[in-house]
């Protein structure tokens, strides 16, 4: 079984292969990496290493946790599972909510009507339903979203 750890504080110039070697004496490194910026390519300044087992991932931790590495000392701990909610399209979902829409309390979950999600309240307006116009105009039944001028039936309830 794989364990994967985190490594921060890293300097901008390391490397891919500047990771791999720092960590590779411990065990097999399976993968190394240095998150970058998507739009400027520079470090973030941290990484992830993939090892072979949790004995080697234990042992680099203990190892190089606090240690010098490209003039930083870095941070060195086991790397926590993603668990989705970061990014608009996480987990499948709008607004990173596990199942669909997560509008500030309203929600709209894949399978079921817009605005009838139950368990996700009642969106931004004082009806039931997200993302949706007023009663009675085009669109997505049920409250949520309806502009910011005072409507009956929706609006953020203003």
């Amino acid at each position: 079984m794989s364990s994967k750890i985190y490594v921060g504080n890293l300097s901008w110039n390391t490397t891919d292969d500047a990771l791999r070697q720092a960590f590779s004496p411990f065990g097999q490194v399976l993968d190394s990496i240095v998150m970058r910026d998507r739009d400027t390519g520079r470090s973030r300044g941290f990484g992830f290493v993939t090892y072979g087992s949790p004995d080697e991932a234990s042992a680099a931790i203990s190892a190089l946790n606090e240690q010098e590495l490209d003039g930083r000392r870095v941070k060195v701990n086991l790397a926590n599972a993603r668990t989705g909610g970061g990014g608009p399209a996480s987990s499948g979902s709008f607004g990173g909510a596990p199942g669909g829409f997560a509008a500030y309390g309203g929600g709209y979950a894949g399978g079921q009507a817009y605005g009838a999600a139950p368990g996700y309240g009642g969106g931004f307006g004082s009806q039931g339903g997200s993302f949706g116009y007023p009663s009675g105009q085009q669109g997505y039944p049920g409250g949520g979203y309806g502009g910011y001028q005072q409507q009956s039936g929706g609006g953020y309830g203003y």
